[in-house]
């Protein structure tokens, strides 16, 4: 992990907003997360930009189905010929293959194409790509089987969404030293269930592959419960969680949280919510929803003050299903709870 970055419960976002202009995105983005902004996701501009869909490029046989909304690989294609394109690549660090175009990221594209877009410089920039068990749970074949089934084509999917992170990491660095990437696991929360056929290993196998593409900041993003030690067992970084609903899940898991943070990790509380929800909180009510959800920990013997050295803040999953209206008041908490917690935690926040 990056000696430098201090979390200082700074703010930041999962990444959708429920836009379809890149430069409202950015508008919106600046305003309220100005240190750590992330590259908005812009789903309702198209369905190129769901997160599924987003990835896609170059995959072996893919097919992006507009007018039905669907992602999956056509076996019928000729696939050996585009996995060998893909191994070739990887091989060969080639992350140009890795491209996401303007098509599928506007919002990640206008900050690329505007060299004055941030006129202060950010403490880090942060971009997202789908997590390999997600993508590969969700994108299916022609006959609607699972991709993540087939072990061959599992791998694959790893090392070809570990290049999209290197190759958008790789832009990002050119705008801000500091970067994060997030790994976003919504499908870890079905991890253990009858409808998962998934071990362990596997699981950790599927994310460091991916990891291992990012050089900066890794931190993975589930929104859900799950087994909270697989995730901490990886080399991520930061973990984000949905900490309005889960964070008692993420408490049954003691020991792996205090490994976590003894060696230097970060916990983005997504104490936000991301829901119609949010209308009826205030800053008040969820600082004091955060400090409860601390206690969980600290009643288990992890110190307060290391939680409250290795905090973050975000809304507790993307604000792209949301009334724009809603999303505004998610963003809006979200700096303002960061704010505070600033304010009474960190030495050097100015006045």
């Amino acid at each position: 992990m990056p000696d430098k970055f201090k979390p200082a419960w700074l703010p930041t976002a999962v990444g959708s907003l429920p836009l379809t202009d890149a430069a409202q995105a950015w508008d919106w983005t600046l305003k309220y997360l100005p240190e750590i902004p992330a590259w908005p996701q812009l789903a309702r501009q198209s369905y190129r930009e769901n997160m599924y869909a987003q990835y896609s490029e170059n995959f072996p046989a893919i097919v992006v189905d507009l007018e039905a909304e669907r992602t999956y690989m056509d076996r019928r294609q000729d696939v050996d010929r585009d996995l060998e394109r893909l191994y070739m690549a990887y091989l060969e660090n080639d992350l140009e293959y890795g491209t996401i175009s303007a098509d599928y990221a506007a919002g990640l594209h206008y900050l690329l194409s505007t060299p004055d877009l941030l006129q202060t410089p950010p403490v880090a920039i942060k971009g997202q790509v789908t997590g390999p068990v997600s993508w590969g749970l969700v994108v299916v074949d022609q006959n609607r089987r699972p991709l993540l089934y087939d072990e061959a084509i599992a791998d694959a999917i790893a090392k070809h969404l570990r290049l999209k992170a290197s190759w958008q990491e790789q832009r990002l660095r050119a705008i801000a030293p500091q970067t994060i990437l997030f790994v976003d696991e919504p499908y870890m929360s079905s991890f253990g269930s009858a409808f998962v056929s998934l071990s362990r290993d596997q699981v950790v196998m599927l994310l460091e592959e991916v990891f291992a593409g990012i050089e900066g900041l890794k931190g993975v993003h589930c929104c859900g419960n799950t087994d909270w030690s697989v995730l901490l067992e990886t080399s991520v970084d930061i973990l984000n969680l949905d900490a309005y609903e889960y964070v008692e899940s993420l408490s049954l898991y003691p020991d792996a949280v205090s490994a976590f943070l003894e060696r230097g990790g970060i916990i983005a509380w997504g104490i936000v919510p991301a829901s119609p929800l949010v209308e009826n909180e205030t800053v008040d009510s969820l600082v004091e929803r955060l400090h409860k959800a601390m206690d969980l920990f600290v009643k288990k013997g992890i110190s307060l003050d290391k939680l409250l050295a290795a905090g973050m803040v975000t809304p507790s999953c993307g604000t792209g299903s949301l009334s724009p209206h809603t999303a505004d008041r998610v963003l809006e908490l979200t700096a303002k709870v960061s704010a505070e917690m600033r304010a009474r935690y960190v030495v050097d926040h100015p006045a």
